[in-house]
């Protein structure tokens, strides 16, 4: 059972597969386990013994399954948060609760930061640094964070990963990963969400968090693109004092964006600072490809000079230069109000569904432009209305880069904070400038010949594959090796009622002959008796009447009748 799962088979990952299983079944989600094939190995099996959650029939599905990932643990928060900034895969209730997911997780010892520190670093705590606080100041389910100070002197911060967290993290893949196969194999439909790769995105994404020394790097690389930007503020990394378990990075005293009060009580310019906040971020992504993926308030501090530092870059995102140029074409096509267009980029650049209908989504696109239009252009909130946008063609199972998502989700957050410092703030009018210098790069001679140069390379590389890839099919023919494969999708289950229908018939007769071979040895008079019965005739009945009621209870339970 376990290899056809395809989960590791080592203790801890049978483990934690069959708690996954438990806890989805306890909260309710017994249907969701019986459609993955799973209702018999271990739903069935523990029904009668299982604790039941309080109040459970009066929770929506998605509270219910916001509270399945909080009692799963880190890893599976980190999932639903991951999730939560992915509209086009799940339901906008799902989305709302998600985003209610938070890293409570209780602090660990101060012996354990220092054990970590002494395994990662290769020597004792007191090589490194000269204090630690032992006091973090935060913790969350994959590291905590904590001040210290080197023994040359400068103040720092120590972000130490959690004890164990990677193996904890590897077996909840491995049982996601097991789970995400089934849903493929027995769900109709899973094709459009494509749950293999979303877990597979996912344990890209949580990998790359835990290597300190790729946030590291990270760091850096946002420091190198901003250069000649004087407003914009990125801490020093340790390397010295740094790994891919620890990352010593420059102590930063600022101000949270959110604290508006406070920056004005430190004449500190709120406009300038949203303004320079929304600039930089525009830059990020339509001129460097890379942008922060986790822009909340709790990860900008504002220093003196209005200098804006960004804090916590575990998560990032890209944008190569066909999605730049898909984002710049479509927000083209949306403002000349060009549905068709808008409709052929989305056919181009989203994973669709074959019975999708265009036209339904043109007469909504339409409509969601034309109210789009009626409000004047400083009250457009963009990110809300790429949000808006990517819920209708989320409506027609379009699927689009998460990348892109991460984008619009960091966009929502970006604006909010620019109108919470300045009421009166216009994302538009910052975005403006950078489509139009995008357009312009788009449309450039220079780009134009590189363009058809990799068309003409594209070409090239098919013209020359053909032949070979032709003779290769035609000498696969001649030597009858040319194989065709299909894959019947819910066969699995269907095998599996099969076979729980022969048991039971065969269990059926074995239990007739049973009864009969009783009655036989019940009209003779040889052997040890009982109660004046023969031995033999009265055991037989004994298990013919147990196994009986064992069937009988079974197909009761089944609720196939």
């Amino acid at each position: 059972m376990l290899k056809f799962l395809g989960i590791n088979r080592n203790i801890r990952s049978i483990r934690r597969y069959l708690s996954i299983v438990r806890v989805l079944s306890r909260y309710g989600f017994d249907q969701v386990l019986e459609m993955l094939g799973l209702a018999d190995v271990i739903v069935r099996s523990r029904r009668l013994f299982r604790p039941t959650v309080p109040d459970i029939a009066k929770l929506m599905a998605a509270e219910r399954m916001r509270l399945v990932l909080e009692e799963l643990g880190p890893t599976f928060i980190k999932l639903g948060q991951i999730l939560s900034t992915r509209p086009d895969v799940i339901p906008r209730a799902f989305v709302l609760e998600f985003e209610k997911l938070q890293d409570n997780v209780p602090s660990f010892s101060f012996e354990e930061v220092q054990a970590q520190i002494t395994g990662a670093l290769g020597g004792p705590v007191e090589q490194f640094y000269a204090e630690i606080d032992p006091v973090p100041l935060a913790a969350a389910s994959i590291a905590q964070v904590h001040r210290a100070r080197l023994r040359t002197g400068e103040d720092v911060v120590i972000k130490v990963r959690r004890p164990g967290i990677v193996e904890v993290v590897e077996s909840d893949i491995s049982a996601l990963m097991a789970l995400a196969g089934l849903a493929e194999r027995h769900m109709s439909g899973s094709e459009l969400y494509d749950p293999v790769g979303i877990v597979r995105e996912f344990a890209r994404t949580i990998r790359r968090e835990m290597d300190f020394s790729r946030e590291g790097h990270t760091i850096e690389k946002f420091r190198d693109n901003f250069v000649k930007t004087p407003w914009m503020y990125f801490p020093r990394v340790y390397w010295e004092q740094s790994s891919r378990a620890i990352l010593t990075m420059e102590y930063v005293a600022g101000v949270k964006v959110s604290d508006r009060e406070r920056l004005l009580a430190q004449g500190l310019d709120v406009k300038l600072i949203a303004r320079r906040g929304a600039g930089s971020f525009l830059e990020m992504v339509i001129n460097h490809g890379f942008f922060h993926g986790d822009l909340h308030p709790g990860n900008v501090l504002i220093l003196q000079d209005n200098v804006i530092c960004l804090l916590d870059y575990g998560i990032v995102g890209r944008l190569d230069d066909e999605l730049k140029t898909f984002l710049t074409d479509i927000l083209s096509a949306v403002v000349n109000r060009d549905m068709d267009e808008v409709v052929s980029l989305l056919l181009f650049a989203g994973d669709i569904s074959d019975s999708m209908d265009t036209r339904a989504l043109k007469r909504d696109l339409f409509n969601f432009i034309d109210s789009s239009y009626e409000i004047p252009l400083k009250e457009i909130e963009v990110g809300r209305m790429l949000m808006e946008f990517i819920e209708i063609i989320t409506l027609y199972n379009i699927r689009i880069s998460p990348d892109l998502m991460m984008l619009t989700k960091s966009l929502v957050l970006i604006e909010g904070m620019g109108r919470a410092l300045d009421p009166g703030f216009d994302m538009v009018e910052h975005l403006r400038p950078f489509v139009a210098k995008a357009l312009r790069q788009k449309f450039s001679p220079l780009r134009i010949s590189s363009d058809i140069n990799k068309i003409l390379f594209s070409y090239l590389n098919l013209a020359r594959n053909i032949p070979r890839d032709l003779k290769e099919i035609i000498n696969r023919i001649n030597r009858n090796k040319f194989k065709i494969d299909l894959e019947h999708r819910g066969l699995d289950k269907f095998t599996a009622e099969f076979d729980r229908s022969i048991n039971r018939l065969s269990i059926s007769m074995i239990l007739a002959a049973t009864i009969i071979g009783s009655s036989i040895i019940m009209q003779t008079d040889k052997g040890p008796k009982v109660l004046d019965f023969p031995v033999f005739a009265f055991m037989g009945y004994i298990v013919a009447g147990i196994v009986g009621l064992w069937l009988v209870y079974a197909i009761i339970r089944s609720g196939r009748l």
